[in-house]
C-alpha cells in the first residue's frame, strides 16, 4: 500500500441496523479534490442528499481533516454533516475538542453511521475495535449524567472521547445537538435529532496512533509564521479580545456599531448592554481562561466555580433579543440548552418570536420554564421545538421568524453589515455568519477595512470567503485563527503535512461550496431561498450616536446578489449549471 502522510486513507463505516462495521478506502483522488472535514463529509452525503433526514440511508457523517493529530496550530476541529431536519439543506457543524482527534488516532479519517438501531443504543471504539452496547437505561440523561453511567469497558482509558445526545433530541427538538465531551456542540443544524433518530445515544472513541507528517521541520517552520501573525492580532492576543473575554468580546463593539439584534431584531441597541456585557461576566464569575487541544488562544471561559460561560451569541440572543437584563438568567439559558442538548442560537430566536407574536416580554412571563418546555415537547414548547420558522409558519405569522432556509439568524444585525445581509442570504446551511463570516473586515477591519453600509465589492468578496472558508472546514482549522492567518500560510501547512501541493486551495474550496449549492438545488432550493426577512427591507434599525440604521435597499440586494450568481456560476435564478459542475469536476444532477 503507497505510504501516505496526514490522511489515515480509510473511513470507518457503521450500519446500526444489523450492528454490522466496514472499513471504506476513498480514492487518492477524493482526497485531493476535497481535503477532508466539511468537503469529503459532503462527498459522501450527495449520493443520499435527496432522502428524508430521518430515513436508514441518510448518514451521519462525523469527519476529521489532514491536520488533526499534528502540530498545525489551531487543528483541533472536525466536521458533523448530515441532512438538517430543521432546514432540509445541508446540515453541518465544524466542531472543536478531542472527538476529532480520538477518531485519527484510532486510524479512521472519519466515521459514516447508517441504518436505525431497534432500541437506544451506544458505540464504542478503540482503533479496530468497535462493540455496539445497550443505552436503553441512559434514555432521557442529561448531557452531564450520561458518561458517568456508560458501561467501564477494559479497553478505554480516561482519556475515551464521548459524543452524546440529550432529551432535547430524544424529544424531537429540531434544534438539537450533539455535545463532545460536555464541552463542544455542534450547533445549529439539528444533527443531534439525525443521531436520536438513528436509535444512537452516545459514540465513546479512542485511539492509540500515530499521524505520519510528510515533513516536520517544514511544518514548524510554517507554524511559526502563523504564530507571528497571531501574536499581532488584537481581536486574538489583545488586552480586549478573545484571550481574556472569549467571544463576549464582541458584545459591546457589536451593540456600539448599533448591529446588536434586539427584541426580535426590531430594534439594532440594548439599552443595558453595559451590565450584560463580557467584562461584566469576568467581575462577577472571576472567569479564567480555557480552549480547545493545541491551541494557544484560549478565547473560552469558565467561572472560579467552573461553570461554562456562553459564547458571544448566547449572550446576545438571551439578553437582547429576548429583552433580558438578568444575567443569571443568561447564564442559566446557556447552562439548560448545553444539559438538553439544544442550539441556543435558535432556542432563543424562536422564543423571541414567540414573544413577538403573543406581544409580550421576558417580565411577564418566565422565559427559563420555556426553554425547559422545548426541551421536553411540553405546553406551548410542544410547537416551539420545531424552530420559529414553522412556528411562525404555523400561526400565520411568518414575518416574526427572523431565519433565511429556516435557519434564525446569529447575533449581527445585517441592517449594520451589508456583506453580512449577503453572507446569510447566500449561505448554503442558511442564515448563517459563518460561511463567509464578513465580520473580520465590516466590523474588525482585518485584513481589509470595508464599508459596512456599502455592497460595493460584496459579491466578490463574500464569494472568496465562502470558498475560503470552505477550506478552512476541510482542513478542520479554527475560523478564529484567519482573523490574522490566510491560506498562504495554510497551504504551506498542508504541503509539510501531507507532501501534496495543491494548485489553488481556493479552487477546491470553491468545488466544495459548489457541491453543497448542488444539493441544495436537489432538494428544491432556488434563488428565492437566498433572501433576508422582509422587515430588514421595510425597517431601519435603532439609530444614533452619530449611527443611521436605514433599512437595506432592496433593489441593491437583488442587484448584488445577481452579481454574486454570475460570479459564483449560477443562473440568475440562482440554479446550478452543467457547465460549471464540468469546470470544477463535480458530478451533474442525474
Amino acid at each position: 500500500m503507497e505510504r501516505i502522510f496526514g490522511w489515515k486513507g480509510k473511513v470507518l463505516s457503521i450500519n446500526l441496523t444489523d450492528r454490522s462495521y466496514t472499513a471504506l478506502y476513498p480514492p487518492k483522488e477524493v482526497y485531493h479534490k476535497f481535503i477532508g472535514g466539511r468537503g469529503i463529509a459532503g462527498w459522501f452525503l450527495r449520493p443520499h442528499c435527496t432522502q428524508a433526514w430521518d430515513s436508514a440511508d441518510m448518514p451521519l457523517i462525523f469527519f476529521t481533516g489532514p491536520l488533526a493529530d499534528t502540530e498545525s496550530p489551531a487543528s483541533g476541529h472536525f466536521t458533523v454533516m448530515s441532512k438538517s431536519p430543521l432546514t432540509g439543506a445541508v446540515g453541518d457543524s465544524s466542531a472543536d475538542g478531542r472527538f476529532g482527534l480520538e477518531i485519527k488516532r484510532a486510524g479512521w479519517d472519519g466515521i459514516v453511521f447508517t441504518g436505525k438501531s431497534k432500541q437506544l443504543c451506544g458505540v464504542s471504539i478503540k482503533d479496530d475495535t468497535i462493540e455496539f452496547l445497550d443505552a436503553e437505561h441512559l434514555k432521557g440523561k442529561k448531557i452531564s449524567e450520561t458518561p458517568s453511567a456508560l458501561p467501564k469497558k477494559s479497553y478505554l482509558s480516561s482519556a475515551a472521547s464521548i459524543a452524546s445526545i440529550g432529551p432535547a433530541a430524544e424529544n424531537g427538538v429540531l434544534f438539537a445537538n450533539i455535545s463532545f465531551d460536555e464541552d463542544s456542540f455542534d450547533g445549529r443544524a439539528g444533527l443531534g435529532l439525525v443521531m436520536a433518530g438513528k436509535g444512537l445515544k452516545y459514540i465513546q472513541v479512542e485511539g492509540s496512533g500515530k499521524t505520519e507528517i510528510f515533513n516536520r521541520d517544514e511544518l514548524l517552520s510554517g507554524s511559526e509564521d502563523i504564530f507571528r501573525l497571531v501574536s499581532a492580532s488584537p481581536i486574538l492576543m489583545g488586552e480586549l479580545g478573545f484571550p481574556d473575554y472569549g467571544t463576549g468580546a464582541l458584545y459591546d463593539l457589536i451593540n456600539s456599531r448599533r448591529m446588536m439584534p434586539t427584541y426580535n431584531f426590531r430594534e439594532t441597541h440594548f439599552h443595558n448592554a453595559e451590565n450584560m456585557n463580557a467584562w461584566s461576566y469576568k467581575q462577577k464569575f472571576k472567569t479564567k481562561k480555557i480552549g480547545c487541544n493545541g491551541c494557544h488562544i484560549l478565547c473560552k471561559k469558565k467561572g472560579k466555580d467552573g461553570e461554562r460561560m456562553p459564547e458571544f451569541e448566547t449572550m446576545s440572543h438571551f439578553s437582547a433579543l429576548i429583552g433580558n437584563s438578568d444575567m443569571e438568567k443568561v447564564m442559566e439559558a446557556s447552562h439548560i440548552c448545553n444539559e438538553y442538548g439544544m442550539d441556543a442560537i435558535s432556542a432563543a430566536s424562536a422564543i423571541a418570536c414567540y414573544m413577538e407574536i403573543n406581544k409580550t416580554d421576558s417580565d411577564r412571563f418566565d422565559f427559563i420554564e420555556l426553554l425547559k418546555d422545548i426541551a421536553l415537547s411540553k405546553g406551548e414548547g410542544e410547537i416551539l421545538k420545531y424552530g420559529s420558522f414553522k412556528y411562525a409558519s404555523a400561526v400565520n405569522h411568518i414575518d416574526s421568524s427572523m431565519s433565511v432556509k429556516g435557519l434564525d439568524l446569529p447575533a449581527y444585525d445585517p441592517r449594520g453589515a451589508y456583506g453580512m445581509a449577503l453572507a446569510y442570504a447566500t449561505s448554503t446551511r442558511g442564515g448563517c455568519h459563518l460561511r463567509a463570516n464578513p465580520i473580520s473586515h465590516e466590523i474588525l477591519r482585518k485584513p481589509v477595512a470595508t464599508d459596512r453600509f456599502s455592497f460595493s465589492g460584496k459579491a466578490r468578496i463574500i464569494k472568496l470567503a465562502e470558498d475560503m472558508y470552505a477550506v478552512v472546514d476541510s482542513l478542520t482549522v479554527c475560523k478564529f485563527i484567519f482573523f490574522a492567518a490566510s491560506l498562504e500560510e495554510y497551504s504551506k501547512i498542508f504541503s509539510a503535512v501531507t507532501g501534496v501541493y495543491p494548485d489553488d486551495l481556493m479552487r477546491v474550496g470553491e468545488r466544495i461550496y459548489y457541491n453543497e449549492r448542488i444539493m441544495n438545488f436537489m432538494n428544491g432550493f432556488t434563488g428565492k431561498d437566498d433572501d433576508l426577512p422582509e422587515r430588514f427591507f421595510k425597517c431601519g434599525g435603532t439609530s444614533g450616536d452619530g449611527i443611521s440604521i436605514p433599512p437595506i435597499n432592496r433593489e441593491e440586494f437583488l442587484e448584488t446578489r445577481s452579481k454574486y450568481y454570475k460570479i459564483r456560476g449560477l443562473t440568475q435564478d440562482g440554479e446550478c449549471t452543467k457547465e460549471k459542475c464540468e469546470e470544477l469536476e463535480l458530478q451533474w444532477i442525474n
